[in-house]
């Protein structure tokens, strides 16, 4: 029987254009990206591939010296058209026109016979090669994880609780073989449990509820109850010097599709999300797609904000931009590059706001779905220490005080307080609700890399 959880701290952001749950077709996409910004840490990539170059899926474009054992790899077959980059010749992206038939690299296929009679070793190394390997992240620090570490533990969370957040089992509907094959692989990658995290307050998808061989454990709260680290801190929190990993469901599928089939399958279903969109659905494309085939005459107006995942983690892109490598969404606002007098007095119910004093109207319509746009009301002041980061940390940690010792720079403070317990995303909550309009995340990963390479 699975442990239950009840979060009572957190803040559920209830934003217009939510999927509907149907897959629509859009016209095909033509060229796919690999962004080496994408992988946390990245210091020093090696590119494998020029400009003319023609790879398959599975084809090994890229990797960082500091880890080659890693390898990246082309998502789809076609012809390398442009090695982009940017000042002092940082490398942006990879860029791939497609063949209009995906061809595979030819990977060792796995029975099930195969998959209980291997090491550790192997598949580690089969995994590495192969590229399915950046799909295990690393906590402590939110990294692509050493192959030569031992986790105490691997973490999988089978539901996301951010804005407009996609359903997994939309996502991996009709993936169960893949998933579970995947897991038994984890299984032997760590000598601790593997953990699954699931919504307690909705029906488990049929991905989930088939799923054998890990400890399960539900939670129900606002936002960020679907977080991974906040599972972490309530089940196995990291100390210094301890790791765990943790794996999103698409890349647990993906592992599994790799030693089931032989390939390197970057296929994926991505929600198209926002109020600005006409036609918010699911979608079957691949990883590292350019977006501009879902909102090229599928926008309300033009004058919009697309970004790459959720609203308060992801990245924004061009139009014509490449969906992220760990992303499931596109999500798509109303630009915010206007100023409005005074505009946070004005009592509306159309803006919403976690302070009662500042948003008291949204209040009255608890279940109301709001169009919000990007502006931040207001520029960065004094640190007002209110207790409201407190109220939306479902985490036994005091963000107000990590977030002024990363500031402060004080190594000591920053361990005692529970920087190896926190990424981005655990705190960007905190960054929405801030009245001093500090870039919380930014702290965050200024902390982490303080400590990193300390």
């Amino acid at each position: 029987m699975s442990k239950l959880i009840k979060l009572k701290k957190g803040f559920d952001i209830k934003l217009a254009g939510k999927a509907k749950t149907e897959v629509k077709s859009f016209p095909s996409v033509k060229t796919f990206a690999i962004k080496p910004t994408d992988f946390v840490g990245m210091q020093r990539p090696k590119v494998l591939v020029k400009e003319g170059d023609t790879v398959k899926a599975g084809t090994p474009i890229l990797y960082d010296k500091k880890m080659e054992k890693v390898q990246i790899v082309a998502p789809i077959s076609g012809e390398v058209v442009e090695v982009k980059r940017g000042e002092k010749r940082k490398l942006l992206e990879i860029k791939i026109l497609a063949d209009e038939e995906n061809t595979f690299v030819q990977f060792e296929k796995y029975s099930e016979a195969d998959l209980q009679a291997a090491s550790k070793e192997k598949l580690v190394d089969h995994m590495a090669q192969a590229g399915v390997w950046p799909q295990i992240i690393q906590r402590p620090f939110g990294i692509v994880a050493n192959p030569d570490d031992n986790p105490k533990s691997i973490f999988i969370t089978g539901f996301d609780t951010h804005p407009l957040a996609p359903d997994y089992g939309m996502l991996l509907k009709g993936q169960e073989q893949y998933f579970q094959a995947g897991i038994e692989i984890l299984k032997k990658l760590t000598t601790g449990k593997v953990h699954l995290g699931l919504d307690g307050s909705k029906e488990t998808p049929v991905v989930f509820a088939q799923t054998k061989g890990v400890e399960i454990t539900k939670y129900t709260g606002s936002h960020p109850a679907g977080n991974v680290g906040v599972h972490i801190h309530h089940h196995d929190p990291i100390n210094k010097g301890e790791m765990v990993w943790t794996v999103n469901p698409f890349g647990v599928a993906q592992i599994g599709k790799l030693f089931l089939n032989g390939v390197y399958d970057a296929s994926k279903v991505i929600a198209i999300t926002g109020s600005e969109v006409k036609d918010a659905v699911y979608t079957a494309t691949y990883l590292g797609a350019c977006v501009d085939s879902f909102v090229k005459g599928n926008l309300k107006n033009e004058h919009v904000r697309v970004v790459s995942g959720n609203v308060l983690t992801g990245e924004k892109i061009n139009r014509d931009g490449y969906i992220g490598y760990y992303d499931h969404q596109i999500s798509v606002i109303p630009e915010g590059d206007y100023y409005e007098f005074l505009g946070w007095m004005k009592p509306t119910a159309e803006k919403l706001s976690y302070h009662k004093a500042l948003g008291l109207l949204s209040f009255l319509f608890p279940n109301k779905e709001y169009v919000l746009d990007s502006n931040t009301r207001g520029e960065e002041r004094a640190f007002v220490q209110t207790g409201v980061f407190e109220s939306v940390t479902p985490m036994d940690i005091f963000p107000v005080y990590l977030l002024k010792a990363i500031m402060a720079e004080d190594y000591d403070d920053m361990e005692e307080l529970g920087i190896y317990e926190v990424i981005e995303e655990d705190l960007a909550l905190c960054e929405f609700v801030d009245v001093s309009k500090h870039p919380v995340q930014e702290l965050v990963r200024k902390g982490i890399e303080l400590i990193q390479y300390s």
